[in-house]
């Protein structure tokens, strides 16, 4: 599926090509200012195929092989089947290798309840409570063994409030779990028996068509679980598909209902979302249907503030170097992606109070510590992210200081070259002095004399530019003693 001029274009089923910096800025002011006719994604208004009944597709008619299947899942599969239960690939894992991709992980499905799958394997362990879910361990790597589920039942456990599932163990037919699940994309089962795909929702065809469509109706699978509308926003970014236009509609109405998802859980999705290296991309669709303001409401407030301005061009550069990073496979830091994406509220909130007489590496971290306290409320931040992420602020202001011993001790900080790096894209941007990014640069890769010779530079500059008269000695002192 192609990316062009605001509009999805279901040519193919590649993911989401890279946006430039300036087309990404001029994509998102059109989507935000709504001078687009349409959402950005569109999809054919025809219902799935195979609306009742099942269609099964034989080995010939799809690119499946064992061959792309981890071993420790094929045994999983045959062991299931040697104890006399049926057992399905099922998921994103049959999603991705009908792409050709090589899956994250393999989920199992079987009519296997989880206390049996767990008498078939010794090495299995039983998690969730919402779920429950069988885990089979092979060293490191874990299997996922579900156990078919319904949608609804008087002879199990089903719990929800104000819509939304908190517990959910009615076991039921393949069938049932079919229509229980999200997207009619993840409800396709390879079967182990035979090779063949079982598609009871009409999945085969909405996923050739690149078609992202929720099981069921929208809105109330929305309400009962509002991360939907995130998971929306993933796929489709990162499968290259179009949301169907039934499921895009109520998006923006009911944004609000993330207010209500456990802050733990949010955590974990907003990581899924921008650290998938598709970051640009989801950021933009996650602004044109209101869900940024639901998960950074002091940063969208920025963002709104000043449409055209740094803060946007800022955030899409940090967006965009992770990207990078991730397609090429090197290592990233959440907490670097989170200052990038809190840094304007902080950085507005500090300049008020150094302009209030506080100083300001105390001004960076008080502001610091109050926006990541207001996000907590809707985002649990670990400690692990919102300690180096309020160092790496604190040290914006002292990077200013490059005279004498400072730059030398800086150097030395543990959290000091991603400071510099947060330095540099703020210079790239617009928002800080490129000559002091350009200092600093320099002074990294500089021997012993010069840098000594570059801080007292540095210390003239900042004094006005000018290097400093060495004051004159006493006049008496200039001519020889009298005779």
């Amino acid at each position: 599926m192609g990316y062009h001029l605001g509009r999805f274009h279901p040519t193919s089923t590649a993911p989401y090509p890279p946006l430039s910096i300036v087309d990404f800025i001029k994509k998102l002011l059109g989507n935000v200012a709504g001078d687009s006719g349409s959402a950005p994604v569109q999809a054919p208004a025809s219902q799935p195929a195979a609306a009742s009944g099942v269609r099964i597709y034989s080995r010939s008619e799809h690119n499946i092989s064992r061959a792309f299947i981890s071993e420790s899942s094929l045994k999983v599969l045959y062991r299931l089947r040697k104890a006399g239960y049926e057992a399905y690939l099922v998921g994103g894992c049959v999603r991705d290798l009908l792409l050709g991709r090589e899956p994250k992980d393999f989920d199992v499905a079987t009519n296997a309840e989880p206390e049996e799958v767990r008498r078939v394997f010794r090495n299995c362990r039983l998690i969730g409570r919402r779920f429950r879910l069988a885990h089979v361990f092979f060293g490191e790597h874990i299997v996922e063994v579900a156990t078919f589920r319904a949608s609804s039942g008087d002879d199990g456990e089903r719990v929800l409030e104000n819509g939304r599932i908190l517990r959910d163990n009615v076991y039921g037919s393949i069938e049932e779990d079919a229509w229980r699940r999200d997207f009619t994309v993840n409800a396709l089962y390879y079967n182990i028996a035979d090779f063949t795909v079982v598609d009871y929702v009409g999945g085969m065809e909405d996923h050739k068509a690149g078609v992202l469509r929720l099981i069921g109706q929208p809105e109330q699978r929305y309400r009962e679980d509002p991360v939907r509308m995130l998971r929306a926003v993933r796929f489709a970014v990162k499968l290259g598909f179009s949301i169907h236009p039934s499921c895009c509609e109520p998006i923006p109405r009911l944004a609000h209902l993330l207010a209500d998802i456990p802050s733990a859980r949010l955590y974990e999705e907003v990581i899924k979302l921008l650290l998938s290296g598709y970051g640009v991309q989801t950021f933009e669709q996650l602004r044109h249907y209101g869900l940024f303001a639901m998960l950074f409401p002091d940063t969208d407030a920025c963002l709104d503030r000043e449409p055209e301005g740094f803060p946007l061009t800022f955030l899409a550069k940090a967006l965009e170097d992770t990207d990078v990073r991730i397609q090429d496979d090197k290592s990233v830091a959440p907490f670097f992606l989170f200052a990038a994406l809190l840094w304007e509220p902080v950085r507005l909130l500090a300049q008020e109070r150094i302009e209030a007489g506080d100083n300001d590496v105390f001004a960076y971290q008080e502001a610091g510590s109050e926006v990541v306290s207001r996000l907590t409320r809707r985002i649990a931040i670990p400690r692990s992210v919102g300690l180096p992420m309020r160092e790496l602020w604190s040290l914006q202001p002292r990077l200013e200081r490059n005279t004498g011993g400072r730059p030398f001790k800086l150097m030395g900080h543990p959290k000091f070259r991603a400071a510099y790096d947060f330095l540099v894209l703020r210079a790239e941007t617009g928002e800080a002095d490129p000559d002091l990014a350009a200092w600093w640069t320099r002074f990294q890769g500089a021997g012993e004399s010069e840098q000594k010779s570059m801080t007292r530079e540095g210390a003239r500059r900042r004094r006005g530019g000018r290097p400093r008269r060495r004051r004159s000695k006493p006049a008496t002192a200039q001519h020889p003693p009298a005779v």
